[in-house]
């Protein structure tokens, strides 16, 4: 059982390993729903870092569809990560028609051949889900998860969506469903209940206040841990 959690800075990653996280999706941004973090940021974070850091890579929030120069930007970002050391990247592309941009992920994927990606919740704006995570089988395992909310604004809206991509996940063998946005304490042994994945994503569900200007909570991640049998 794995337990992600989102993490802003060096001090956050420190305390998720402490309080015993898989790993960590580091991101700037919050407000903007995540963003990439700054080379310096990477750079005090990836040498070294005490567990799996996954780079959140996303040049801007105005949608996941990129251009030629949101291109350019995302491939000297994915080589930045490499070169500081990291290993893994949160990244989402998608074309305007609402599929997935196979374009742009191969050129990530030719970029950085091991590099771990999560395909992040730009899944959730296809226009068919089953469809999109059927292209991104193809990519397995250079993408071995896909960080969803089936589809709906929330997790808990969508639990026999990922319920079903959960199966699909399990019958192809392909990328894992890690559902994620709206998980908390108060919710997720329900959702476990109803989904049965291997990987959940929480974000200010674990944070004091619930705010991503308050640290993480001791107390809440020890109930997520109990929660998921970890």
């Amino acid at each position: 059982m794995n337990i992600e959690v989102i993490t802003l800075n060096k001090q956050d990653t420190a305390q998720a390993a402490q309080l015993g996280a898989s790993r960590v999706e580091l991101v700037s941004a919050m407000e903007a729903g995540g963003l990439t973090p700054s080379y310096g940021t990477l750079k005090r974070i990836l040498p070294g870092a005490p567990l799996p850091v996954h780079v959140m890579v996303r040049p801007h929030a105005y949608g996941f569809v990129y251009d030629d120069e949101d291109a350019e930007a995302i491939a000297e970002d994915v080589q930045m990560i490499q070169q500081l050391g990291g290993t893994h990247i949160v990244f989402g592309c998608l074309t305007e028609a609402g599929k997935i941009d196979e374009s742009l992920l191969s050129r990530v994927i030719e970029l950085a051949p091991d590099m771990d990606i999560t395909f992040h919740r730009a899944f959730d704006q296809t226009d068919d889900l089953t469809e999109a995570y059927h292209t991104l089988v193809k990519y397995t395992p250079h993408v071995s998860r896909i960080l969803t909310s089936g589809g709906k604004d929330k997790s808990t809206e969508a639990a026999n969506e990922l319920k079903q991509l959960v199966a699909l996940s399990e019958a192809t063998g392909g990328p894992r469903i890690m559902p994620g946005s709206g998980i908390n304490t108060d919710n997720l042994a329900e959702l476990h209940k109803q989904v049965g994945a291997q990987d959940y994503h929480i974000g200010s569900g674990v944070r004091t206040s619930g705010a991503f200007n308050h640290p993480l909570d001791p107390a809440l991640m020890d109930q997520v841990k109990t929660i998921l049998g970890k």
